[in-house]
């Protein structure tokens, strides 16, 4: 069989992982499922070697994730084809980059940093997509709000500039329409958003509906769509978090989406088990719950700027006490709830603001704003405790005035609260519609 010519092969890869020479060269040994064991060659955990196919001579790109014996475990990072025993293994260097720069902007890559938008490549500097999280007193405290434009979040849950907030949600209930007001109304320089584990059909539906051509411009959309490898979604996260560092490490405030981290731990958990790690926590293995504040921790600010972040977090059932919403909860700055309960009475976005909670509140806020969110949040919480009573008739006007307070301001509390997605409010507005439906 005649040997197939490698350096043909490994060319155009070699610059994008900055591999300096071929140390050694491996054999594929095993394969089960997504994964391949080879003997050899000599890589390290989170290296990239590429499988030589011996009959057609095409590659295909794996990350070596683990050892078996003194077998190399490997992932693909695209599907695989073809993969027979003895196919060659070809190291490539210490780990994945990509290109990353102000051409970016406006375009669309999957989660390898590859354009899919069918504007031509990417010209940038080379980045790792992995990254070590800022020392925690490398971190400048968050003390300047981030208007959203959405009005039921800076009224009443209001973010700062490099807090990391979670969208709380099940399934169709509006994650996908409030990411998109917020990446078209928040006042930052530059949104990175990832969709990761997405139906393909989603995608341009939240480019064209959600997003539009004006928030697209100044956005950088990574995907990896739920056919994608478990490792090229885990990747598509990194990938996207390596984007928003580049624009932070320029001076600029980036606005980070993700959506969402539940796929995105879910991808790592059939990495996790492919690679024989045990099942825990609901068949979620060890290595998700290292991930997790790996990736998060990444975003907030810097001496240079800030990544004020939005995870997405799709609770299975509405249980928002699941193991990953639980997870994720603890290390995050504020989470935001959606309930399928408002949804389903109409009102959107579907915001609870007695669920929510935004833990930089106090820091961001003026006094002045700080008292009427308090205020908003008494008299809902009051409507909320009687609702049973008034929709049956057996509240009696006049027991309590904090009731009848409530139930005066409900109509226009709701009203406040409704927004449709096309309307950006600015704060001003917010603050003088919240007077009037809050001030005591």
């Amino acid at each position: 069989m005649r040997t197939p010519d490698l350096a043909r092969f490994t060319a155009p890869l070699r610059q994008l992982s900055g591999v300096r020479s071929v140390r050694s060269l491996g054999r594929v040994a095993r394969s089960v499922g997504t994964l391949v064991e080879s003997a050899g060659p000599l890589c390290a955990c989170g290296d990239l070697v590429e499988i030589v196919d011996s009959g057609s001579g095409t590659r295909q790109v794996c990350e070596v994730i683990g050892f078996r014996d003194r077998n190399l475990l490997l992932m693909p990072m695209d599907q695989l084809h073809s993969v027979r025993p003895g196919d060659l293994v070809v190291p490539l260097g210490d780990g994945f980059r990509i290109p990353v720069g102000p051409a970016l902007l406006g375009r669309v890559v999957d989660g390898l940093g590859r354009p899919i938008d069918g504007k031509g490549p990417v010209k940038g500097v080379l980045r790792a997509v992995t990254g070590t999280p800022p020392a925690a007193f490398d971190r400048p405290r968050v003390t300047e709000m981030m208007l959203t434009g959405v009005k039921s979040i800076d009224a009443a849950i209001p973010c700062g500039k490099g807090q990391r907030v979670g969208i709380f949600a099940g399934s169709g209930v509006g994650k996908s329409t409030l990411m998109g007001m917020i990446a078209r109304s928040c006042l930052s320089q530059v949104n990175v958003i990832a969709l990761v584990g997405e139906r393909g059909k989603e995608v341009m539906d939240f480019v064209e509906e959600s997003l539009g051509p004006e928030g697209l411009a100044r956005s950088i959309l990574v995907v990896a769509t739920s056919d994608r490898t478990p490792l090229h979604r885990v990747r598509a996260a990194d990938t996207a978090m390596a984007i928003a560092e580049y624009f932070r490490d320029q001076g600029a405030d980036v606005l980070f989406m993700i959506d969402s981290v539940t796929r995105y731990a879910m991808a790592q958990r059939e990495i996790g088990l492919s690679a024989g790690e045990p099942p825990a926590t609901r068949g979620y293995p060890p290595s998700v719950f290292a991930l997790l504040p790996r990736l998060l921790e990444r975003a907030g600010r810097s001496q240079k700027g800030s990544i004020t972040a939005f995870a997405t977090v799709l609770v299975e059932g509405d249980d928002m006490n699941d193991p990953i919403a639980d997870s994720v909860r603890s290390i995050l700055d504020g989470h935001i709830v959606l309930s399928r309960r408002i949804a389903a009475g109409g009102r959107y976005p579907a915001v609870d603001v007695l669920e929510s909670v935004s833990r930089v509140a106090k820091d961001v806020s003026t006094p002045e704003h700080l008292k009427l969110g308090r205020n908003l949040r008494k008299l809902m919480a009051s409507y909320r405790e009687a609702e049973d009573m008034i929709n049956i008739g057996a509240y009696v006007p006049g027991s309590n005035p904090d009731i009848d307070k409530a139930l005066k301001r409900h109509k226009p509390i709701q009203a406040f609260l409704n927004q449709d997605s096309a309307d950006k409010c600015p704060f001003q507005r917010t603050l003088e519609e919240l007077k009037k439906v809050a001030e005591e």
